[in-house]
C-alpha cells in the first residue's frame, strides 16, 4: 500500500515562516490526491489544503488560502506546505493523506502520523 510520511514540524515564534513536506511512497495512482489536514487541541480535524498529480489542481480552506501554498514534486512523489507569517492559532498536528481520485472526488485511504507544529506568542 501507500506510506505517508510527514516532516518539517517544530517550534516556532509567531511571523515566522515553515516548509512541511511530505513523501507518499507505493503505488502512484493510489496517491494521486495528497493533501493537508490539521488538528488543534480541543478542535476538530479540519481540511488545509490539497493537489492532485493528474490534474495538478489545488484547494485551500479559505481560512488559510492567502498565507499557506501547496505545491508538488511528482517526480519525488512529495509534497510540500509552504506557511508564512505563522500565528499561534496555527499551533497543531498537521497531516498528510493520500488516496486516489473517483470522479472528481479524493478517498484520503492513507494518513501520516503527523508533525507538530507551535507557534509561541
Amino acid at each position: 500500500q501507500v506510506q505517508v510520511v510527514e516532516s518539517g514540524g517544530g517550534l516556532v515564534q509567531a511571523g515566522d515562516s515553515l516548509r512541511l513536506s511530505c513523501a507518499a511512497s507505493g503505488r502512484t495512482l493510489s496517491s494521486d490526491a495528497m493533501g493537508w489536514f490539521r488538528q488543534a487541541p480541543g478542535k476538530e480535524r479540519e481540511f488545509v489544503a490539497a493537489t492532485t498529480r493528474s490534474a495538478g489542481r489545488t484547494y485551500y480552506a479559505d481560512s488559510v488560502k492567502d498565507r499557506f501554498t501547496i505545491s508538488r514534486d511528482n517526480v519525488k512523489n512529495t509534497v510540500y506546505l509552504q506557511i508564512n507569517s505563522l500565528k499561534t492559532e496555527d499551533t497543531a498536528v498537521y497531516q498528510c493523506a493520500a488516496g486516489p481520485v473517483v470522479r472528481g472526488e479524493s478517498f484520503w485511504n492513507y494518513w501520516g502520523q503527523g508533525t507538530q507544529v507551535t507557534v509561541s506568542s
